[in-house]
């Protein structure tokens, strides 16, 4: 008898045992093409013996030590890794277990650092809708996916959403992506002039959007404004790299290939591969100084903060993505899954567009090409598209209310950073075959 409180109550899912680079294998010997890194989180693929060898090596050392009283030597040595890699764009890092989790210190620290330096009555946050920034109540708040937000709507606090940058559905037609990106990038200061700008603590979005939108990056542009909006009315800006960041797009930070720098930067899930559970809040030195300065103690914490065996694993992973030059296979290899795709899906009619950055790939699904229409959400094609992939051997990540929550279906590819050109044909294949296998059993 099964006791596991599974996601899905009606169902059992198979029994990973093992993983072997970029594939996992079920108990009975079946192998499956891991193509969405889980939820982007396998970014060095399964079984990666340096990982290995540095989590056993720091067991043997120390497993834990409670931060109220003792930092760690891989805490210390993982965090000035991050901060020298974002040429100390930042001062400090606030490790946490999750990406949640780090979402949630960052509202926290957000509102703190106003009231150390004395503007308390800034109570606000603005996000933007079809996001996700996490499962808590904060983070579930801030992020704009209806479906998930839906039920828990009464216990969520009060935030304001503007629209995302999803150029394919929202460009104007004869729009330039400038004037694009410059019109949605102002509704941020439309909305400050609403609301009240003294109010606002922070804005919040993800450089290039994940699950909810389908690896949606914001067009050329609109973050120099975004950052130009934040800096004019004194309110911090917040990004959140929890999927997209840590190499995934293919620079270590994705707010890189903006040319901006945020207030607060939050990874998780490239930083520990997967290895370990583990998050950081990124922060930058006018928010630290300010809590040192003033109160000096940040109300906040949980029992695993700074990890030892989580920070080894990190510092291992992202020693070995340095090492083995693996963000410039990023850039190779997601150039040609992104290119292969858009060639195979050239022609369908169900397939309105593949867009991505690096290793962070989208295919939206459409029920009519040219009038860009959705199906029916009740045929559940997201959900068709992963069983049949599923069988096939190929995990992804599809999703539906890829428009306004409800309407429209996605497919999220985010595969392990070490892939090669074999590994590109087998997602293709298996992916483009999956599609077909659900788009026909909607009419059987």
């Amino acid at each position: 008898m099964n006791h596991v409180f599974h996601r899905d109550a009606r169902s059992e899912p198979p029994v990973a045992v093992a993983g072997e680079g970029a594939y996992l294998i079920d108990r009975d010997g079946k192998r499956y093409f891991d193509a969405s890194g889980g939820a982007a989180v396998s970014c060095l693929g399964h079984g990666h013996r340096a990982v290995i060898d540095a989590i056993k090596a720091q067991a043997d050392k120390l497993a834990y030590a409670h931060t109220a009283f003792f930092s760690s030597e891989p805490a210390e040595a993982l965090a000035d890794l991050l901060i020298q890699k974002s040429g100390r764009a930042f001062e400090r890092v606030y490790f946490v277990s999750g990406g949640s989790e780090g979402i949630e210190a960052a509202l926290k620290l957000a509102r703190q650092y106003f009231l150390e330096t004395g503007e308390t009555g800034r109570e606000l946050f603005i996000g933007r809708r079809q996001s996700y920034h996490g499962n808590t109540l904060g983070a579930l708040a801030v992020g704009g996916n209806a479906w998930r937000r839906k039920q828990f709507a009464p216990l969520l606090m009060n935030v304001e959403h503007i629209a995302p940058c999803y150029a394919y559905r929202d460009r104007k037609e004869g729009e330039s992506e400038a004037d694009y990106g410059l019109r949605v990038a102002n509704e941020l200061e439309e909305t400050l002039a609403r609301v009240g700008p003294k109010r606002v603590i922070a804005f919040v979005a993800e450089p290039v959007v994940g699950a909810t939108l389908g690896a949606v990056p914001a067009v050329p542009g609109y973050f120099k404004r975004v950052r130009e909006i934040c800096d004019r009315y004194g309110i911090l800006l917040i990004l959140d790299e929890v999927m997209c960041g840590m190499g995934r797009t293919g620079t270590l930070f994705a707010y890189e290939q903006e040319h901006i720098t945020p207030d607060m930067a939050v990874v998780a899930k490239g930083l520990g591969g997967g290895y370990q559970p583990i998050g950081a809040t990124l922060v930058s030195k006018k928010i630290f100084d300010a809590v040192r300065g003033g109160s000096g103690f940040f109300q906040h914490g949980h029992t695993y903060l700074g990890h030892p065996l989580a920070c080894a694993a990190a510092l291992a992973v992202q020693h070995t993505i340095e090492r083995e030059n693996l963000l410039a296979n990023v850039r190779t290899q997601g150039a040609a899954l992104l290119a292969a795709l858009q060639q195979r899906f050239a022609e369908h009619p169900n397939v309105g567009d593949v867009r991505g950055r690096g290793l962070f790939i989208g295919v939206e699904l459409v029920a009519d090409r040219a009038a860009k229409s959705s199906f029916d959400p009740a045929l559940k094609l997201h959900a068709r598209i992963k069983r049949e992939a599923f069988a096939r051997g190929l995990i992804c990540y599809p999703m539906g209310g890829t428009i306004d929550g409800l309407h429209g279906d996605h497919v999220m590819l985010a595969p392990p950073y070490i892939i090669d050109g074999t590994h590109i044909a087998e997602i293709v294949d298996k992916l483009s075959s999956a599609i077909e296998a659900a788009l026909a059993g909607l009419s059987a």
